[in-house]
């Protein structure tokens, strides 16, 4: 299945106080390009990050931001009551010595929080708190990267409906062309014919060497080849849409090659209705190579 290189994905995942937040945006790119960011203590998980985007995206600039918080009601942190008794005791003897009565200025817990030493947090290993930030990190990321595959996947059928839609259009102007060409060649070779007709009777002319340039043009004029190398050409493209894999670079260069044979087709013509059916042609194929540039 075709899918766009546009997309966007969000997860969210939460373990105890800790909650990650992923977004995963991509746009157009020819290769895989993915940049991070968030907080510089994550840094360490920007490796591991790109390489499970480039796995799953395969192709597009992406970016990824990537927020971790925790949830201060579940934060772990401790009283120290000794260090909050002696602040307490400080400030009392502070406000005695400075002469202010206590309901004047009162020992609140206002005040008592504005010390950090008050509150501690329990001590963690730092490889074991890089763990379990990565515990929370990676499902955040597989739920974003899912939602933006499935963005990609939704666009990816709205290009394929789009792209079939040309591709059976340059197929009727090509069976236009296969129909006409036989009668463009009889055209030419009697045309010939009648224009040199008059100087059979000379007998310097010789009617074998008349007929061999005859058969030469009807050979210059033929556009056989051409018009099956572009239906296998069209049949390859259109058989794309249903693999798996990534087929962007595939259909782009078929696309280069809708285009060689459909040049070839229009010099060899020589007709007007030809040349009108080849103008067509590179109208919808222009369109084409303008929507393939959007495809995985």
């Amino acid at each position: 299945m075709l899918r766009s290189m546009t997309g966007f994905g969000r997860g969210t995942h939460r373990v105890g106080a800790t909650e990650a937040t992923v977004e995963v945006r991509s746009v157009n790119g020819r290769f895989a390009e993915v940049s991070v960011r968030g907080p510089r203590s994550l840094n360490a998980f920007d490796p591991a990050i790109q390489v499970r985007c480039k796995d799953v995206l395969v192709r597009g600039n992406v970016t990824v931001n990537l927020t971790l918080q925790r949830v201060a009601a579940d934060a772990g942190y401790q009283v120290d009551g000794k260090r909050a008794k002696a602040i307490a005791r400080m400030m009392e003897d502070v406000r005695n010595a400075a002469g202010i009565p206590a309901d004047v200025s009162p020992i609140t817990l206002d005040l008592l929080l504005r010390y950090p030493e008050v509150l501690t947090a329990p001590e963690t290993d730092p490889q074991t708190e890089q763990s379990e930030a990565w515990a929370v990190v990676e499902p955040a990321l597989e739920a974003a990267l899912s939602g933006l595959d499935a963005m990609r996947l939704k666009e990816g059928t709205a290009l394929a409906n789009d792209l079939a839609r040309r591709v059976l259009l340059i197929e009727e102007h090509l069976e236009a062309i296969e129909d006409r060409a036989p009668e463009r060649v009889s055209e030419a070779q009697n045309k010939l014919r009648g224009r040199l007709g008059e100087l059979l009777t000379d007998e310097r002319l010789n009617p074998d060497r008349l007929e061999t340039e005859i058969a030469l043009l009807a050979d210059k004029l033929d556009v056989t080849e051409e018009c099956v190398r572009l239906r296998s050409h069209l049949a390859q493209f259109r058989d794309a849409f249903n693999e798996e894999e990534a087929v962007g670079r595939r259909l782009n260069f078929l696309a280069q090659e809708f285009n060689r044979e459909i040049n070839t087709i229009g010099s060899k013509a020589n007709d007007s209705e030809m040349a009108q059916r080849v103008i067509r042609m590179k109208e919808e194929l222009e369109k084409v190579r303008e929507q393939v540039q959007n495809v995985v």
